[in-house]
């Protein structure tokens, strides 16, 4: 189930691009690392219309496309050239699932949001020749690369968007993404990453429920605001739209993804000096927080945001809390665009 979901029938049409043996942040490395990608747009002659847009946890480029790209839209291809830029991880970029023995399934290295980074400055600058992005703009994971790319390669981020996410996660965010982990490798299927396809269903369906109790608001749930989408319960809800989303995704592909997320950290650059690091940004910066978001706080990304030279802070509001991101609330939607726009403009 789980080669088939990343195929390109699913979630295509995309692009490989191939980075060779890539080596680590952790010293090891990933032979033949290729990364999955999407354009829409034509690049500008001077190149200088490039919009980067790096996939959150268990998304892809076309869930990207789908809640972020079209006309009319700020992210725009009539205006734009977009990339929308898999990470490592995911499925369709190299991940446990299809790498090739023996360095798949639970032997594929451990990776950070830093190697994420590197791999697609090589992309942006080998591939298209492109030295600075008129907008890096990612959500949740997404804002964690936003946040490396704005650290590591400050004079190449024009404008930066980092929406419902921080720099450094916290030690509540850690320990709040480790259930998430527990959820998927406490099924007994799981096997220590060696299982086969289908098989951890039931810590599939575990982790969905446990991502859904704090990835949604109170309100979601109390108001039942999930029936506009065609839902007739809770469970019907959380069982066609979140299970659903889960079940065919690949458990080490995930797990990969999460422990990524708990090391978030660009102040890796600066030996641990997050002042320091956040200091290192040029790009003109809004960092976007969602007012119910239970995963990334509006406290914990203002205290962050702070740090930034010239940043702004700017709040949106959404009854589906931090998985607003999926593009499920045309209100969310249409204020994001607003922000986009404005700071595009600047």
């Amino acid at each position: 189930m789980s080669l088939s979901y990343y195929a390109q029938e699913s979630h295509g049409p995309f692009e490989t691009f191939d980075l060779g043996d890539f080596e680590l942040e952790s010293g090891d490395k990933i032979r033949g690392l290729t990364l999955a990608f999407a354009t829409f747009g034509t690049l500008a002659p001077d190149k200088s219309n490039a919009v980067l847009f790096p996939s959150w946890y268990s998304g892809t480029s076309k869930i990207l496309e789908q809640a972020y790209v079209g006309a009319g839209r700020a992210l725009d291809p009539e205006k734009y050239f977009i990339i929308l830029v898999n990470q490592i991880g995911n499925g369709l970029s190299s991940a446990p699932s299809n790498a090739p023995s023996p360095f798949n399934a639970a032997r594929f290295p451990r990776v950070s949001i830093a190697d994420d980074v590197r791999a697609q400055h090589r992309l942006i600058s080998e591939k298209f020749g492109i030295k600075q992005l008129a907008l890096v703009i990612g959500g949740s994971m997404g804002a964690q690369q936003t946040f490396e790319w704005a650290v590591r390669f400050p004079d190449a981020v024009k404008r930066a968007a980092p929406i419902a996410g921080t720099a450094r996660v916290t030690p509540h965010n850690r320990f709040l993404v480790q259930s998430f982990i527990d959820a998927i490798s406490a099924d007994p299927a799981f096997g220590d990453g060696w299982y086969q396809d289908g098989a951890v269903h039931r810590g599939l369906r575990n982790h969905a429920r446990v991502f859904a109790a704090s990835g949604f608001t109170q309100d979601l749930f109390n108001k039942s605001a999930w029936r506009d989408h065609g839902f007739t319960t809770t469970d019907d809800f959380i069982t066609g739209f979140v299970e659903n989303h889960f079940l065919p995704q690949d458990p080490n592909n995930l797990i990969l993804l999460l422990r990524k997320w708990q090391g978030g950290d660009s102040s890796r650059v600066t030996d641990g000096d997050l002042v320091a690091a956040l200091a290192r940004i040029k790009a003109k910066t809004f960092v976007i927080a969602i007012d119910e978001d239970a995963f990334f706080p509006l406290k914990d990304i203002a205290l962050q945001q702070k740090l930034i030279p010239g940043s702004e802070l700017k709040r949106v509001s959404s009854i589906w809390g931090h998985l607003a991101l999926f593009g499920t609330d045309a209100g969310f939607n249409a204020a994001i665009d607003q922000h986009l726009n404005d700071l595009l403009a600047a």
